[in-house]
């Protein structure tokens, strides 16, 4: 399947409710999430509460609520969810293509990269692996807890925001987190014409703002829209899952299953959970790759000796 084709069923798949309201529904419950609107002739798809995919007509689904939203409605929260996110570490080849998917839509420049990928190791004799570390979303943020203006906080769905009107630049967040998922905006941020003129929600985290801390924001405003954060769409590989912990369902887009199963049979585990922050990010181990570990820095400096000869 070509990536254009796959990111677009992704995009479909999610359109039909998986985080609108639509998932996990009860075939005799599905009448509450669809509309009185004639039919459009487009077929979606709603998962039921047995794991079957049940088709409809798109314009009976209930669309989900618009993205953007004020500064003030953005630190509530989508109600009813409690996003998470899963990473399976056999099946990333370090292809970056969800690091700027990410830098791109949030219009990151090169040195405020909010997803890193990792080489680990954890001793000369084990296997190296790709490690991709966003913002973990923690239940027990420490850096909402520094914050003394307010500026970072969690809502109700899991999400943890950093709003760049309040923010001071103090970094005590910075300082605070366990995992140095945040950057700062030392240098004025170049802004595209297109959002010269927009209206800032910590949501899009756009427009961007020098002298204020930025992270990891689990894409709000897709989320709004049904739709999966870009991370998740960009890889070629599933390497990511996203979804729903109330309704226990994550999804790659091509790949929709329970949390709970995937947790216990691939071995699931959060990096660092001794900390106690309780991340809403879950790691899968690098057990079984389907990808032969190739080190990015090593290859690079081959084709630049080859291309010197």
């Amino acid at each position: 399947m070509k990536e254009n084709d796959n990111n677009t069923d992704r995009r479909n798949f999610l359109k039909a409710g998986l985080l609108t309201g639509g998932s996990l529904l009860a075939a005799s419950a599905l009448q509450s999430v669809f509309s009185t609107e004639k039919d459009s002739g487009e077929k979606v798809k709603v998962l039921t509460t047995d794991g079957k995919l049940v088709e409809v007509d798109s314009s009976h689904v209930k669309k989900a609520q618009s993205c953007c939203v004020a500064p003030k409605e953005a630190r509530v929260g989508i109600p009813g969810k409690k996003f998470v996110m899963v990473i399976d570490l056999s099946r990333c080849k370090d292809a970056l293509k969800c690091q700027k998917a990410c830098s791109k839509h949030h219009l990151l420049p090169e040195e405020n990269k909010w997803l890193k990928v990792f080489k680990m190791q954890e001793s000369a004799e084990t296997a190296p692996y790709w490690m991709p570390k966003p913002c973990f979303h923690c239940d027990h943020p420490p850096c909402v807890k520094v914050c003394p203006v307010d500026a970072t906080y969690k809502r109700t769905d899991g999400i943890v925001l950093i709003d760049n009107e309040r923010c001071i630049g103090c970094r005590f967040c910075m300082a605070a987190c366990p995992y140095s998922t945040r950057v700062f905006n030392w240098k004025e941020p170049e802004i595209p014409a297109e959002y010269a003129n927009a209206s800032y929600s910590p949501e899009t985290s756009v427009p961007r703002k020098k002298g204020t801390v930025e992270k990891c924001d689990f894409c709000p405003d897709m989320l709004r829209q049904g739709k999966l954060p870009h991370c998740v769409t960009a890889c070629p590989n599933g390497v990511y899952y996203f979804g729903d912990l109330n309704e226990d369902t994550v999804t790659n887009g091509d790949e929709t299953v329970r949390f709970s199963a995937l947790m216990r049979d691939k071995a699931g585990y959060r990096y660092m959970e001794s900390l106690g922050t309780e991340p809403s990010v879950y790691y899968l181990p690098a057990a079984n790759r389907i990808f032969p570990f190739k080190d990015r820095v090593v290859e690079e400096n081959k084709e630049e000796k080859e291309h010197q000869h």
